[in-house]
């Protein structure tokens, strides 16, 4: 019995020493690389504590693997690492690696998409992002909408421009998806509270015609006068007669000279040669021209040109709209009846 006393009491004083030696290796700032103030590192998915030992270890900073998880399971935060992009700062203790770990509070960074460019442009952007993981650059733009869950579909369009914050070294079809999902969102709503009597069999019709508004002005005061216009237009069944369908019926072929001739090649964007709206969106519009799509100036006008001031000149009769093009754009073909 008293062997057994002696047992116990060696055994209870050797956990204390135990607990005592891991509560200060817990709290003691773990040992960076000299000059290193903080270290930014992954975690994958699947990656355990002693992988993230390693990965500390690789990045300038000392982390024993197997008082990493003893410590995570006695403190309950075993099994609770998040996927990410780390930052830990120098004097950081076990504790607040366990912490950081278990928090989520991963980088983020942001990625804006531009209204008016197309998706061709966005798919650009995007793949030149080397804080994201290129998972769709070798895929085509069908695949990539298959990927998506849209196949069959044109891209263009369908992808709402904003600045999105997204975790770092996340997969860009998360990115993609993410803006699709808002542009449904977006033209959904803005289709619910449109106004009467509207030109369009569809919203897909809507998002079009912004797209069109979208590539003709930057301008917010103009957007729904000139959407104004070719409401009017549709209509009376004039032809749009607007030029940024052509240059995108052109694709790579155009210079960024366009010429009499383009106007008069036709393609199922010549909007010059061809009634109606083109057969899909031409850029990707913002929430503005959405709304001017949808909510139209209520106007009696048929025509407008550029001022070159950023603003347009909008006329009723075609002898007017010839009198602003001579005054404004001398150059520019005057337009038939």
């Amino acid at each position: 019995m008293r062997f057994l006393r002696y047992f116990l009491v060696l055994s209870v004083f050797f956990v204390a020493l135990a607990a005592g030696a891991g509560g200060f290796w817990f709290s003691r700032p773990l040992a960076f690389a000299p000059d290193v103030a903080q270290v930014e590192f992954r975690v994958p998915s699947g990656m355990g504590l002693r992988g993230v030992a390693r990965a500390l270890d690789q990045a300038g900073v000392a982390v024993n693997p197997d008082m990493l998880a003893l410590a995570a399971r006695l403190s309950g935060r075993a099994g609770k690492v998040r996927t990410g992009v780390y930052l830990l700062a120098s004097g950081s203790t076990p504790r607040d690696l366990l912490d950081l770990l278990a928090s989520g509070k991963v980088l983020q960074v942001d990625v804006r998409l531009i209204e008016g460019w197309t998706f061709r442009e966005w798919r650009q952007k995007i793949a030149a992002r080397s804080d994201l993981a290129q998972v769709t650059t070798t895929l085509s733009d069908a695949e990539l909408m298959a990927r998506l869950g849209m196949t069959g579909q044109s891209p263009e369009g369908l992808f709402f421009p904003d600045t999105y914050r997204v975790d770092k070294f996340s997969e860009d079809l998360a990115l993609f998806a993410r803006a699709a999902r808002a542009m449904r969102e977006h033209l959904e709503r803005e289709w619910r509270e449109k106004e009467a009597d509207l030109p369009y069999r569809s919203a897909y019709e809507a998002l079009i015609m912004a797209s069109i508004v979208e590539k003709e002005t930057g301008l917010e005061a103009d957007r729904s006068a000139i959407a104004g216009v070719f409401v009017n237009r549709l209509r009376l069944g004039m032809r749009l007669q607007t030029d940024p369908t052509v240059i995108y019926g052109l694709g790579a072929a155009f210079d960024g000279n366009l010429r009499r001739t383009h106007l008069e090649a036709d393609t199922p964007y010549n909007t010059y040669t061809r009634a109606g709206l083109p057969p899909t969106p031409i850029a990707m519009p913002g929430l503005a021209s959405l709304r001017a799509a949808l909510h139209p100036a209520r106007t009696r006008a048929l025509y407008f040109v550029a001022r070159g001031d950023g603003g347009s000149q909008f006329s009723t009769t075609l002898a007017e709209h010839n009198a602003a093009v001579d005054r404004y754009q001398r150059r520019r073909p005057r337009l038939r009846p």
